[in-house]
């Protein structure tokens, strides 16, 4: 069997170019639901200040903590080749930038093409710090779809009247679960749905028989979100910055960490119509049931508009949200990298995915067990020191090279599990793979806790979501229904609900690499794990050596 495995950085280097951004990082006030609430954003914006870039570019990004904690930032999707000091995730592969100092990200793009954005990684310091990553494509590059007139970024998030990090802090502390959003937003507005006549709503302008790229991001915190236009066919061309086979609905599911890039054309009556938003969920914890609305507004349009004429597919519709992500498929054009789905597997991780309890012991404990939730029961505990400065240091006591490659007890997961030990383990253990791997994932969901779907992230790479489906896993008899031929490329995967999905990738790019539930909830109790590349035999197979700038550690 012949194999390809492609080294990154090699790929669209041509006339590529280098940008530098600044991110100044603060505490900023915002008046919403009537309430005024101190935020700690990116350069007094939120959502915060745009990337726009080119295939295949150099990013500099020079954040200065001007706020009273520390943070960090990630780059969600790109895949920084052989450079993982810049990936972000706090105690990963860095520790955070502390207050009054300044941490400057190298950002290494290779062949991501479309929507991705960047977020704090700490805490829950991403519902306020995020921005959107847009990477056009290359000089003299087009898209493998007609070109659009313009293009608008659109993302969808959580809002809550509070200081993101002190909700989760007293969760975590108390042992119970963080409370709900106070409302769902749109590039920062609250629309017309939520009873404070001084909430402002998102306009999008738009001209009769124009053609638009609607860039959508998810960025909430903990919520599925279908998204329609009133009135208008969406037509998805690409998922997590790769394309897809185009096909029309009128509606899209995007989960936490996804995006999407979806054309629409203003072929309707000349008027006003309603975009809106609402969450999705199949677990047994519903988060609230909230519309939030834009307005798709066309130029010289006169008259009102008519909350009755939004239609979304109900919260629990889940025929809706399966229905949506089966057609997703890659397309075989020139603009995406050529199609490299792993057959013969050298490395194959079974991952059980579930909520758990462990006892609390601290005063500040409201119940006796408190909220934890795990990967093949492990719950993770995040270090003090990062794990790719232990790894590449050869640190001892920061974590153990042991994930368990399979679940420690098979049961009837997705079954009625009713008095079932719900206890997890603690620890900070990792998977390693060698460097050119072929790698299967089966991500299994459990009824464990509330139970439902989950969108998982890997970072570092992109891969194949290869197969889907509900119940427990066959081991024997579900591969045979993967699809090897088209399955989309992308970076954050839905886990059905009462079900599973399976992933393939190589490991080819050498480091440490977090994997995690994009509900923060989650991977805040500890729905997380460490995926570790060795170096190749050679120089550019291996990591790149440490910057001389990375913040320290504390206590270090």
């Amino acid at each position: 069997m012949v194999r390809r495995v492609l080294f990154l950085s090699t790929l669209f280097l041509c006339s590529a170019e280098v940008h530098h951004y600044e991110f100044f990082v603060r505490e900023s006030n915002f008046s919403k639901l009537c309430n005024t609430t101190t935020l700690l954003v990116v350069n007094d914006s939120y959502p915060g200040p745009e990337i726009r870039v080119r295939r295949g570019d150099t990013v500099f990004v020079n954040v200065h903590n001007q706020g009273n904690y520390g943070f960090t930032i990630h780059w969600h999707g790109v895949k920084q080749p052989r450079n993982p000091w810049f990936d972000g995730p706090e105690f990963i592969t860095q520790c955070p930038i502390q207050p009054g100092t300044n941490f400057t990200y190298e950002v290494i793009l290779s062949d991501e093409i479309g929507t991705l954005w960047w977020h704090a990684h700490s805490d829950w310091t991403r519902g306020s710090v995020q921005g959107a990553f847009i990477i056009l494509p290359a000089e003299n590059e087009t898209y493998p779809f007609p070109t659009p007139d313009a293009d608008q970024t659109i993302i969808l998030q959580s809002w809550y009247n509070g200081d993101y990090k002190q909700i989760i802090d007293q969760a975590l502390a108390t042992g119970i679960p963080p409370r709900q959003p106070d409302a769902y937003a749109i590039n920062g507005n609250l629309g017309d749905t939520y009873g404070c006549t001084n909430d402002t709503i998102f306009r999008m302008q738009v001209d009769y028989e124009k053609m638009y790229l609607l860039r959508i991001i998810n960025a909430a915190m903990n919520e599925q979100q279908f998204f329609a236009i009133t009135n208008h066919t969406l037509t998805v061309v690409a998922q997590d910055a790769s394309y897809v086979q185009r096909f029309t609905s009128d509606y899209i599911l995007i989960s936490p960490g996804q995006t999407m890039d979806v054309l629409v054309s203003a072929n309707q009556n000349v008027g006003q119509y309603y975009m809106a938003t609402r969450p999705f969920s199949d677990a047994s914890a519903m988060p609230p049931d909230n519309i939030t609305t834009g307005i798709f507004q066309y130029t010289n349009s006169d008259g009102g508009l008519n909350a009755s004429l939004i239609t979304l597919p109900a919260r629990d519709d889940t025929n809706a949200t399966n229905s949506f992500i089966s057609r997703i498929r890659n397309t075989n054009v020139t603009q995406n990298p050529p199609l490299n789905v792993p057959t013969g597997i050298d490395r194959r991780v079974f991952i059980t995915i579930a909520t758990n309890t462990v006892p609390c012991n601290t005063s500040q404990c409201l119940l006796p067990n408190r909220f934890v939730a795990s990967l093949n029961n492990v719950s993770f505990v995040f270090p003090r020191i990062d794990i790719l400065q232990a790894y590449y240091n050869s640190t001892g006591g920061v974590f153990t090279e042991d994930f368990p490659l399979n679940p420690p007890v098979f049961y009837d997961f997705t079954g009625n599990l009713t008095g079932f030990n719900t206890r997890a383990e603690l620890g900070t253990r990792a998977v390693v793979l060698n460097y050119g791997e072929a790698v299967e994932i089966v991500l299994q969901a459990t009824q464990l806790g509330g139970g439902g779907s989950h969108p998982i992230h890997l970072h570092g790479f992109s891969f194949y979501r290869v197969g889907s489906g509900s119940g427990n896993f066959n081991n024997e008899t579900d591969p045979s229904t993967y699809n090897l031929v088209d399955p989309p490329l992308i970076n954050t995967i839905h886990v059905p609900g009462k079900g599973w999905a399976a992933l393939r990738f190589f490991a080819n790019n050498p480091g440490v690499w977090f994997m995690h539930c994009h509900f923060e909830r989650h991977s805040s109790w500890g729905m997380d794990t460490v995926f570790i590349v060795r170096n190749g035999t050679t120089t550019e197979t291996s990591i790149r050596p440490p910057p001389s700038t990375m913040p320290r550690c504390p206590g270090t």
